[in-house]
Protein backbone atom coordinates (compact mmCIF):
# COMPACT_ATOMS: atom_id res chain seq x y z
CA UNK A 1 0.00 0.00 0.00
CA UNK A 2 2.90 2.56 0.86
CA UNK A 3 4.90 2.08 -2.38
CA UNK A 4 2.16 2.47 -4.56
CA UNK A 5 0.32 5.86 -2.66
CA UNK A 6 4.74 6.83 -3.39
CA UNK A 7 3.98 5.56 -7.39
CA UNK A 8 1.60 7.71 -7.64
CA UNK A 9 2.28 10.56 -5.43
CA UNK A 10 5.62 10.77 -7.89
CA UNK A 11 3.65 10.29 -10.85
CA UNK A 12 1.49 13.17 -9.77
CA UNK A 13 5.08 15.37 -9.34
CA UNK A 14 6.20 14.51 -12.45
CA UNK A 15 2.71 15.32 -14.45
CA UNK A 16 2.82 18.56 -12.93
CA UNK A 17 6.01 19.91 -13.54
CA UNK A 18 5.74 23.25 -13.55
CA UNK A 19 3.29 23.58 -10.93
CA UNK A 20 5.55 21.61 -8.91
CA UNK A 21 8.64 23.40 -9.29
CA UNK A 22 6.88 26.43 -8.05
CA UNK A 23 6.19 25.09 -4.72
CA UNK A 24 9.53 23.16 -4.27
CA UNK A 25 10.87 26.83 -5.12
CA UNK A 26 9.00 28.29 -1.96
CA UNK A 27 10.67 25.65 0.33
CA UNK A 28 13.69 25.94 -1.44
CA UNK A 29 13.92 29.60 -0.53
CA UNK A 30 13.13 29.64 3.26
CA UNK A 31 15.78 26.17 4.01
CA UNK A 32 18.55 28.18 1.59
CA UNK A 33 17.93 30.91 4.03
CA UNK A 34 17.69 30.15 7.48
CA UNK A 35 21.04 27.48 6.23
CA UNK A 36 23.05 30.25 4.76
CA UNK A 37 22.40 32.68 7.57
CA UNK A 38 22.69 30.13 10.26
CA UNK A 39 26.16 28.71 8.91
CA UNK A 40 27.52 32.57 8.25
CA UNK A 41 26.75 33.25 11.76
CA UNK A 42 28.45 30.20 13.28
CA UNK A 43 31.77 30.65 11.08
CA UNK A 44 32.09 34.55 12.09
CA UNK A 45 31.29 33.75 15.53
CA UNK A 46 33.55 31.06 15.59
CA UNK A 47 36.66 33.55 14.06
CA UNK A 48 36.08 35.69 16.58
CA UNK A 49 35.69 33.69 19.56
CA UNK A 50 39.09 32.50 18.45
CA UNK A 51 40.86 35.30 17.52
CA UNK A 52 39.87 36.36 21.41
CA UNK A 53 41.00 33.15 22.71
CA UNK A 54 44.59 33.41 21.57
CA UNK A 55 44.51 36.40 22.94
CA UNK A 56 44.37 34.40 26.52
CA UNK A 57 41.29 33.11 27.50
CA UNK A 58 43.31 32.14 30.60
CA UNK A 59 44.08 36.23 30.80
CA UNK A 60 42.52 38.72 32.82
CA UNK A 61 43.67 42.09 32.20
CA UNK A 62 44.06 45.32 34.05
CA UNK A 63 43.85 48.91 32.52
CA UNK A 64 44.89 51.65 34.46
CA UNK A 65 43.49 55.25 34.13
CA UNK A 66 44.76 56.16 37.58
CA UNK A 67 43.79 59.23 39.58
CA UNK A 68 45.63 62.40 40.10
CA UNK A 69 47.58 61.01 43.19
CA UNK A 70 48.69 57.83 42.02
CA UNK A 71 48.86 57.80 37.80
CA UNK A 72 49.55 53.94 37.83
CA UNK A 73 50.85 50.93 39.26
CA UNK A 74 53.88 50.45 40.68
CA UNK A 75 56.14 47.21 41.80
CA UNK A 76 54.40 46.43 44.63
CA UNK A 77 51.68 47.08 43.18
CA UNK A 78 52.48 44.07 40.62
CA UNK A 79 53.77 42.00 43.80
CA UNK A 80 50.52 42.09 45.46
CA UNK A 81 48.72 41.22 42.27
CA UNK A 82 50.99 38.44 41.90
CA UNK A 83 50.31 36.83 44.89
CA UNK A 84 46.82 36.61 44.89
CA UNK A 85 45.49 32.90 44.93
CA UNK A 86 45.40 30.77 41.06
CA UNK A 87 47.49 33.63 39.76
CA UNK A 88 50.26 31.81 37.70
CA UNK A 89 52.02 35.01 36.67
CA UNK A 90 51.91 39.25 36.21
CA UNK A 91 52.93 40.40 32.86
CA UNK A 92 53.10 44.67 33.02
CA UNK A 93 52.77 46.25 29.56
CA UNK A 94 54.53 49.60 29.25
CA UNK A 95 54.11 51.23 25.14
CA UNK A 96 54.98 54.24 23.55
CA UNK A 97 55.86 55.47 20.13
CA UNK A 98 59.75 57.07 20.46
CA UNK A 99 62.43 57.38 17.40
CA UNK A 100 64.87 55.27 17.01
CA UNK A 101 68.09 55.52 14.67
CA UNK A 102 70.31 53.26 12.54
CA UNK A 103 73.07 53.88 10.26
CA UNK A 104 72.64 57.56 10.97
CA UNK A 105 69.14 56.70 9.28
CA UNK A 106 66.05 58.31 11.27
CA UNK A 107 62.89 56.29 12.00
CA UNK A 108 60.34 58.50 13.62
CA UNK A 109 57.10 56.94 15.64
CA UNK A 110 58.62 53.15 15.90
CA UNK A 111 56.21 51.11 18.44
CA UNK A 112 58.09 49.80 21.29
CA UNK A 113 56.09 47.73 24.28
CA UNK A 114 58.04 46.65 27.18
CA UNK A 115 57.56 43.16 28.58
CA UNK A 116 58.71 40.58 31.56
CA UNK A 117 59.86 37.11 31.17
CA UNK A 118 56.27 35.85 31.85
CA UNK A 119 54.56 37.63 29.02
CA UNK A 120 57.42 35.73 27.11
CA UNK A 121 56.92 32.34 28.55
CA UNK A 122 53.21 32.60 28.07
CA UNK A 123 53.53 33.02 24.26
CA UNK A 124 55.58 30.61 22.72
CA UNK A 125 57.29 30.33 19.97
CA UNK A 126 57.03 33.59 18.61
CA UNK A 127 60.56 34.01 17.72
CA UNK A 128 62.45 33.75 14.14
CA UNK A 129 65.39 33.82 15.81
CA UNK A 130 67.40 35.08 19.28
CA UNK A 131 66.66 34.23 22.42
CA UNK A 132 63.76 35.57 24.94
CA UNK A 133 64.04 38.28 27.28
CA UNK A 134 64.38 36.52 30.95
CA UNK A 135 64.32 37.45 34.22
CA UNK A 136 68.21 39.17 34.75
CA UNK A 137 67.33 41.26 31.71
CA UNK A 138 64.26 42.81 33.86
CA UNK A 139 65.59 43.36 37.10
CA UNK A 140 68.76 44.74 35.57
CA UNK A 141 67.11 46.13 33.12
CA UNK A 142 69.31 45.26 30.45
CA UNK A 143 69.13 47.47 27.25
CA UNK A 144 68.43 44.30 25.06
CA UNK A 145 65.45 44.26 22.33
CA UNK A 146 63.89 41.88 20.12
CA UNK A 147 62.74 43.55 16.60
CA UNK A 148 59.74 42.80 14.44
CA UNK A 149 60.15 40.60 11.50
CA UNK A 150 59.03 43.56 8.69
CA UNK A 151 61.75 46.26 11.01
CA UNK A 152 64.30 43.39 10.60
CA UNK A 153 63.68 43.12 6.60
CA UNK A 154 63.89 47.32 6.34
CA UNK A 155 66.61 48.12 8.83
CA UNK A 156 68.99 44.94 8.16
CA UNK A 157 68.49 43.70 4.89
CA UNK A 158 71.05 41.18 3.59
CA UNK A 159 72.78 41.28 7.41
CA UNK A 160 72.67 39.49 10.33
CA UNK A 161 70.33 41.96 13.06
CA UNK A 162 71.43 39.28 16.16
CA UNK A 163 73.94 41.77 18.12
CA UNK A 164 73.60 44.49 16.13
CA UNK A 165 72.79 48.34 18.14
CA UNK A 166 70.03 50.87 17.63
CA UNK A 167 69.49 54.29 19.57
CA UNK A 168 66.14 54.33 20.57
CA UNK A 169 65.13 57.91 21.78
CA UNK A 170 68.74 58.23 22.74
CA UNK A 171 69.42 54.94 24.51
CA UNK A 172 71.99 52.23 22.95
CA UNK A 173 69.75 48.92 23.06
CA UNK A 174 71.48 45.37 21.84
CA UNK A 175 69.23 42.93 19.16
CA UNK A 176 68.48 39.75 20.97
CA UNK A 177 66.04 38.11 19.42
CA UNK A 178 63.54 38.40 15.88
CA UNK A 179 59.73 38.26 16.17
CA UNK A 180 58.70 35.39 13.61
CA UNK A 181 55.88 37.29 11.12
CA UNK A 182 52.79 37.55 12.09
CA UNK A 183 49.13 38.23 10.34
CA UNK A 184 46.73 40.97 11.16
CA UNK A 185 44.19 40.29 14.18
CA UNK A 186 42.37 41.77 16.68
CA UNK A 187 45.42 43.22 18.84
CA UNK A 188 47.18 43.91 15.16
CA UNK A 189 50.67 42.93 14.15
CA UNK A 190 53.99 42.57 16.24
CA UNK A 191 56.21 42.71 12.42
CA UNK A 192 56.78 46.29 13.17
CA UNK A 193 57.25 46.12 17.04
CA UNK A 194 60.47 46.23 19.21
CA UNK A 195 59.95 44.72 22.37
CA UNK A 196 62.35 45.83 25.56
CA UNK A 197 62.01 44.65 28.66
CA UNK A 198 59.19 46.90 30.62
CA UNK A 199 62.12 47.96 33.16
CA UNK A 200 64.15 49.37 30.11
CA UNK A 201 61.43 50.15 28.39
CA UNK A 202 60.30 52.47 31.38
CA UNK A 203 63.67 54.22 31.48
CA UNK A 204 63.84 54.86 27.77
CA UNK A 205 60.49 55.96 27.40
CA UNK A 206 60.83 58.11 30.64
CA UNK A 207 57.45 55.94 32.40
CA UNK A 208 57.52 56.10 35.95
CA UNK A 209 54.10 53.88 36.34
CA UNK A 210 52.87 50.84 34.85
CA UNK A 211 49.02 51.32 33.34
CA UNK A 212 48.56 47.99 31.52
CA UNK A 213 48.85 44.57 33.08
CA UNK A 214 47.97 41.40 32.05
CA UNK A 215 47.71 38.62 34.73
CA UNK A 216 47.81 34.95 33.86
CA UNK A 217 45.22 32.29 36.29
CA UNK A 218 46.25 28.53 36.83
CA UNK A 219 42.71 27.57 36.50
CA UNK A 220 40.51 29.76 34.65
CA UNK A 221 37.35 28.14 36.19
CA UNK A 222 38.13 30.86 39.09
CA UNK A 223 38.27 33.41 36.84
CA UNK A 224 35.35 35.41 38.70
CA UNK A 225 37.08 35.06 41.90
CA UNK A 226 40.70 35.92 40.97
CA UNK A 227 39.06 38.79 39.27
CA UNK A 228 36.78 39.81 42.29
CA UNK A 229 40.11 39.35 44.62
CA UNK A 230 42.76 41.80 41.89
CA UNK A 231 39.69 44.26 41.55
CA UNK A 232 39.82 44.33 45.77
CA UNK A 233 43.95 44.86 45.45
CA UNK A 234 43.20 47.56 42.93
CA UNK A 235 40.53 49.60 44.59
CA UNK A 236 42.64 49.79 47.67
CA UNK A 237 45.76 50.97 45.95
CA UNK A 238 43.44 53.74 44.12
CA UNK A 239 41.69 54.57 47.26
CA UNK A 240 38.38 53.16 45.81
CA UNK A 241 37.96 55.74 43.51
CA UNK A 242 35.82 55.39 40.61
CA UNK A 243 36.78 55.11 36.71
CA UNK A 244 40.59 54.50 38.06
CA UNK A 245 40.92 51.12 36.29
CA UNK A 246 39.41 48.24 34.70
CA UNK A 247 39.69 44.69 34.63
CA UNK A 248 38.51 42.54 31.65
CA UNK A 249 38.10 39.18 32.18
CA UNK A 250 38.77 37.43 28.32
CA UNK A 251 36.85 34.44 29.03
CA UNK A 252 33.76 36.61 30.03
CA UNK A 253 34.02 37.90 26.90
CA UNK A 254 33.99 35.08 25.00
CA UNK A 255 30.64 33.84 27.20
CA UNK A 256 29.15 37.53 26.13
CA UNK A 257 30.05 37.05 22.57
CA UNK A 258 28.69 33.52 22.48
CA UNK A 259 25.53 34.43 24.09
CA UNK A 260 24.75 37.64 21.93
CA UNK A 261 25.83 35.22 18.88
CA UNK A 262 23.06 32.69 19.92
CA UNK A 263 20.50 35.39 20.13
CA UNK A 264 21.29 36.34 17.06
CA UNK A 265 21.39 33.06 15.22
CA UNK A 266 17.70 32.47 16.59
CA UNK A 267 16.64 35.91 15.54
CA UNK A 268 17.91 34.97 12.01
CA UNK A 269 16.82 31.86 11.90
CA UNK A 270 13.04 33.50 13.31
CA UNK A 271 13.07 35.79 10.50
CA UNK A 272 14.94 33.26 7.82
CA UNK A 273 11.93 30.49 9.04
CA UNK A 274 8.62 33.00 7.61
CA UNK A 275 9.65 32.07 4.39
CA UNK A 276 9.52 28.35 4.63
CA UNK A 277 5.82 29.41 6.34
CA UNK A 278 5.03 30.71 3.14
CA UNK A 279 6.92 28.23 1.09
CA UNK A 280 4.04 25.97 3.32
CA UNK A 281 1.14 27.67 2.09
CA UNK A 282 2.28 27.44 -1.06
CA UNK A 283 2.40 23.59 -0.67
CA UNK A 284 -1.05 23.92 0.92
CA UNK A 285 -2.61 25.55 -1.90
CA UNK A 286 -0.72 23.25 -4.28
CA UNK A 287 -2.53 20.45 -2.57
CA UNK A 288 -5.80 22.22 -2.57
CA UNK A 289 -6.00 22.44 -5.99
CA UNK A 290 -4.90 19.26 -6.78
CA UNK A 291 -7.30 17.98 -4.84
CA UNK A 292 -10.09 20.01 -6.61
CA UNK A 293 -8.27 18.69 -10.09
CA UNK A 294 -8.31 14.76 -9.21
CA UNK A 295 -12.39 15.04 -7.54
CA UNK A 296 -12.70 12.19 -10.20
CA UNK A 297 -9.40 10.20 -9.24
CA UNK A 298 -10.39 10.13 -5.62
CA UNK A 299 -14.39 9.10 -6.15
CA UNK A 300 -13.18 5.80 -8.98
CA UNK A 301 -10.63 5.19 -6.04
CA UNK A 302 -13.04 4.81 -3.14
CA UNK A 303 -15.68 3.47 -5.32
CA UNK A 304 -13.15 0.00 -6.11
CA UNK A 305 -13.01 -0.13 -2.43
CA UNK A 306 -9.78 2.45 -1.22
CA UNK A 307 -9.73 3.52 2.34
CA UNK A 308 -9.71 6.55 3.21
CA UNK A 309 -6.42 6.58 5.19
CA UNK A 310 -5.34 4.78 2.02
CA UNK A 311 -6.08 8.39 -0.03
CA UNK A 312 -4.79 10.54 2.73
CA UNK A 313 -1.42 8.61 3.10
CA UNK A 314 -0.89 9.52 -0.55
CA UNK A 315 -1.61 13.29 -0.50
CA UNK A 316 0.20 13.23 2.64
CA UNK A 317 3.42 11.51 1.01
CA UNK A 318 3.25 14.16 -2.33
CA UNK A 319 3.16 16.89 0.07
CA UNK A 320 6.57 15.65 1.83
CA UNK A 321 7.93 14.76 -1.34
CA UNK A 322 7.82 18.35 -2.54
CA UNK A 323 8.80 19.62 0.40
CA UNK A 324 12.05 17.13 1.23
CA UNK A 325 12.86 17.92 -2.41
CA UNK A 326 12.88 22.00 -1.63
CA UNK A 327 14.62 21.16 2.03
CA UNK A 328 16.94 19.17 0.12
CA UNK A 329 18.35 21.52 -2.84
CA UNK A 330 17.73 24.27 -0.06
CA UNK A 331 20.50 22.55 1.92
CA UNK A 332 23.01 22.42 -0.91
CA UNK A 333 22.29 26.16 -1.98
CA UNK A 334 22.53 27.47 1.47
CA UNK A 335 25.88 25.72 2.16
CA UNK A 336 27.09 27.39 -1.45
CA UNK A 337 25.79 30.70 -0.24
CA UNK A 338 27.83 30.55 3.26
CA UNK A 339 30.78 28.70 1.95
CA UNK A 340 30.89 31.72 -0.58
CA UNK A 341 30.58 34.14 2.53
CA UNK A 342 33.15 32.46 3.87
CA UNK A 343 35.67 33.11 1.65
CA UNK A 344 34.61 36.38 1.13
CA UNK A 345 34.74 37.52 4.92
CA UNK A 346 37.97 35.05 5.29
CA UNK A 347 36.79 32.78 8.28
CA UNK A 348 36.55 28.98 8.64
CA UNK A 349 33.25 27.64 7.08
CA UNK A 350 31.39 25.14 9.54
CA UNK A 351 28.66 22.68 9.03
CA UNK A 352 27.48 21.11 11.98
CA UNK A 353 25.34 17.64 11.73
CA UNK A 354 22.46 19.48 13.60
CA UNK A 355 22.26 22.27 10.67
CA UNK A 356 21.14 19.45 8.14
CA UNK A 357 18.88 17.84 10.39
CA UNK A 358 17.45 20.84 10.49
CA UNK A 359 16.89 21.59 6.98
CA UNK A 360 15.56 18.32 6.13
CA UNK A 361 13.26 18.06 9.60
CA UNK A 362 11.69 21.20 8.73
CA UNK A 363 11.35 20.86 5.74
CA UNK A 364 9.27 17.55 6.21
CA UNK A 365 7.64 19.21 8.93
CA UNK A 366 6.08 22.00 6.60
CA UNK A 367 5.20 19.56 3.86
CA UNK A 368 3.11 17.10 7.31
CA UNK A 369 1.79 20.31 8.82
CA UNK A 370 0.65 22.00 5.49
CA UNK A 371 -0.04 18.99 3.51
CA UNK A 372 -2.14 17.18 6.29
CA UNK A 373 -5.10 19.79 5.74
CA UNK A 374 -5.63 19.12 1.66
CA UNK A 375 -5.08 15.18 2.35
CA UNK A 376 -8.08 15.15 5.23
CA UNK A 377 -10.20 16.63 2.62
CA UNK A 378 -9.13 14.00 -0.28
CA UNK A 379 -9.98 11.58 2.28
CA UNK A 380 -13.33 12.65 3.09
CA UNK A 381 -14.92 12.89 -0.22
CA UNK A 382 -18.05 11.27 -0.68
CA UNK A 383 -17.56 8.89 -3.39
CA UNK A 384 -21.08 9.34 -5.04
CA UNK A 385 -20.34 13.45 -4.90
CA UNK A 386 -17.10 12.55 -6.44
CA UNK A 387 -18.27 10.64 -9.71
CA UNK A 388 -20.83 12.99 -10.62
CA UNK A 389 -17.99 14.57 -12.09
CA UNK A 390 -17.38 12.02 -14.62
Amino acid sequence: MLRESMKMAWNNIVHNKMRSFLTVLGVLIGVASIIALITIVQGATGSITSQISSLGADKITIQVMGTRLKQGLSENDLKLLSEVENVSGVSPTVSGKIPLVFNRNLKQGVSVQGKNEIYLQKEKDILAKGRVINSMDVSNKNPVAILGSDLAKELFFGIDPMGQQLLLNGHTVTLIGVLKETSASIMGSTNHLIILPYTSAMKIMGVRSISNVDVYMRDANQSEKITNDLTSILNSAFNYRENAFTVLNMQNMIDVISNITGMLTLLLAGIASISLIVGGIGIMNMMLVSVTERTTEIGLRKALGAEPSQIQLQFLIESIFISLFGGILGLLIGMSIAFAASILMKFTFVMTAWTIILAVGFSAAVGIIFGLAPARKASRLNPIDALRHV
